[in-house]
């Protein structure tokens, strides 16, 4: 196949396993990544490969890549708490500057172009689950806002680029997702659990507890990415899994799973933690065929795994 694809954020969680996925369908695959966020380690294994090439470059600057692109993956981002937090800045810059620059770059190479947007477009939902066709309750201005709002503006831009500049363009919104190359210390629900776990601490659990989430397995997320890159559709589309959860009994599971004596501790809810998270993939089922296959205890126990030799 002579297919070349760009995927930015490439050493990153789910990065990493986009560039395993394009390479094993026969790709070119061309990483990019500043490497704010992300681990070389994620892709070492790609470089003795003829068809993999990396850049480290930060895409709110110019991009310019030689030769010819059929597609764009734009997943350049911190994605948790913690980091976009941290580096409050940098985040609304990889959405906005980063984003008008691959969009660019992809009317230059009349590449089809596709973003990772989020869940947490929906905010602290008033609708539940979240459909497509749901706005979102979002506080600009609060703590969160800074991820959210770069990835509601990569949205906008990127419906702009298709609509005046006929670019052929996907979104995908994401759901949780889990899996092998999460790191331990990006402060999301997941990795935290597992990683107090297996030290024999006491489980932090914010705000009561009986807020949910639906985890989705990353093998799940990058085939129902594959499949929407490849379809016909526009329009961003919800990726994750509907099985929701609160996360007092996702404690609970990891405790049961690894058989700590951890106990569950209570600490004050963040600012603007979204209260329920479960994706409506009504138009995933339609639009591609895809749901998710993986069930919770079957990708904890490989999540797990991995995370023991982590630490």
């Amino acid at each position: 196949m002579d297919k070349t694809i760009l995927i930015t954020g490439a050493a990153g969680f789910l990065g990493s396993h986009l560039c395993d996925k394009f390479i094993s369908e026969g790709y070119k695959v061309i990483g990019m990544d500043n490497l704010l966020t992300g681990s070389l380690t994620n892709i070492e294994h790609l470089f003795p490969l003829e068809n993999f090439k990396f850049y480290h470059h930060d895409v709110t600057k110019f991009v310019h890549v030689p030769g010819k692109l059929d597609y764009i993956l734009h997943f350049a981002s911190p994605a948790s708490p913690i980091d976009y937090l941290k580096m409050p800045i940098q985040t609304l810059k990889v959405g906005s500057l980063g984003t008008h620059n691959l969009l660019g770059l992809a009317k230059e190479k009349n590449a089809r172009f596709l973003i990772a947007s989020t869940s947490e477009i929906y905010g602290d939902p008033l609708v539940h689950p979240q459909s497509e066709e749901y706005w979102g309750n979002v506080n600009p201005i609060g703590p969160r806002g800074v991820y959210d709002e770069a990835k509601r503006f990569m949205e906008a831009i990127t419906m702009a680029y298709h609509t005046y500049h006929g670019l052929d363009t996907r979104i995908v919104r994401i759901f949780n997702t889990y899996g092998p190359r999460m790191r331990l210390d990006d402060g999301r629900a997941l990795p935290a659990f597992i990683g107090q776990a297996l030290r024999g601490e006491d489980i932090t659990v914010f705000g009561d507890g009986t807020q949910t989430r639906s985890f989705c397995y990353v093998d799940d997320q990058i085939e129902g990415i594959f499949r929407l890159l490849m379809s016909d559709y526009n329009y961003p589309v919800n990726i994750g899994n509907p099985g929701e959860i609160t996360i007092r009994e996702f404690a609970a599971e990891i405790i049961a799973l690894t058989g700590t004596s951890s106990k569950i501790i209570y600490k004050p809810l963040p600012v603007d933690d979204p209260k329920q998270r479960e994706p409506d993939i009504t138009k995933a089922k339609k639009i591609l065929g895809w749901e998710p296959k993986v069930n919770r205890a079957e990708g904890l126990k490989i999540t797990l795994e991995y995370f023991k030799k982590v630490i």
